[in-house]
């Protein structure tokens, strides 16, 4: 150990950038305002712009945008000055960082801005800086100062970069109406996506793999189309493959305690009537709520009281649901 007070460094820097957001809020004024209406009604694409560590929090922002409704994707200025300039449309909206708001990379593509008509926001410390004159927009994000003790590294004023991207992006979230099913839709990897995506259609078990008995079938030859599906259960249909009812694991213990002679014994007899059902377009995450509060295992799908599909808990495990 070296004997200097890390913890007590970490303080003061939490200390400080903490002191700069509470700074940042005197900045959600009429001009956020203005930005955020020119975002939700652009009909264009939100280009983000910024060098070094403007830049990669500029990624994040995109990003941000991007998964919350904004269309929108980052563009490095360096980049753009030599051919990356033509992803830009006269009907995009371009959102470019520079603490000092004196990045050379991004002034010199203003007179290019300013020739397509694209509509500009600079977010910067300098509400005096030429980006923040060149723009249409300027959102200011001057902190008291840096966390750095030398005030070089950018530390204060990159993390009221992020919030304010943040506070854009939630506040355009809001204004869309923009909610889970959406979010779902654009993160569709995600544990969010399968549970607001899935439904019981994309994991039920269909034709030869779903366990289909008639009510003549003697309670031995159920038990073995039950073994062979693997779905602790059986359904019993007539001709047309209309539900009768369907027979589990817990009905065979169940019969057992009777003394039910299984070799002699018709599935018809000992079948449970009525069982709980649901519909293959049912979002899978509901499917399993509704498994979940009859404290059932197994799950029958019908369409027009034809038996199309049956899925158990395990199927819903291995899917990502629970």
């Amino acid at each position: 150990m070296s004997g200097f007070d890390y913890v007590s460094a970490a303080k003061r820097v939490l200390a400080t950038e903490v002191q700069a957001l509470q700074h940042l809020e005197r900045y959600f004024d009429a001009q956020f305002e203005a930005v955020c209406d020119a975002i939700l009604h652009h009909q264009g694409k939100v280009i983000v712009m910024g060098m070094g560590k403007s830049g990669h929090i500029g990624k994040k922002i995109a990003a941000t945008l991007a998964s919350t409704g904004t269309s929108a994707f980052f563009v490095h200025p360096g980049e753009a000055a030599h051919g990356d300039l033509g992803m830009i449309e006269a009907r995009d909206l371009v959102i470019a960082i520079s603490n000092s708001g004196e990045s050379y990379e991004i002034i010199s593509l203003f007179p290019v801005f300013k020739r397509l008509g694209v509509t500009t926001v600079s977010m910067t410390g300098k509400p005096e800086s030429s980006m923040a004159r060149l723009s249409d927009f300027h959102l200011q994000i001057t902190v008291p100062k840096e966390a750095c003790p030398l005030g070089l590294a950018p530390t204060s004023s990159s993390t009221a970069t992020l919030v304010m991207g943040d506070a854009l992006a939630i506040a355009l979230l809001e204004a869309r109406g923009f909610g889970e099913e959406d979010f779902a839709l654009s993160h569709p990897g995600g544990a969010l996506g399968r549970k607001l995506l899935l439904k019981l259609s994309d994991i039920m078990h269909t034709g030869n793999a779903l366990p289909v008995v008639g009510p003549q079938t003697l309670v031995r030859d159920a038990l073995l189309e039950i073994s062979d599906k693997g779905l602790g259960m059986t359904t019993i249909v007539d001709h047309n493959m209309t539900l009768l009812g369907i027979f589990t694991d817990g009905d065979l213990r169940r019969i057992l305690d009777k003394r039910v002679d299984i070799h002699d014994t018709t599935i018809g007899e000992v079948m449970t009537l009525n069982p709980t059902t649901a519909a293959p377009n049912m979002l899978a995450a509901e499917g399993l709520n509704l498994m979940q509060s009859k404290n059932i295992n197994g799950l029958v799908l019908l369409d027009d009281s034809k038996v199309v599909g049956a899925l158990n808990m395990h199927d819903l495990l291995k899917a990502g649901v629970m």
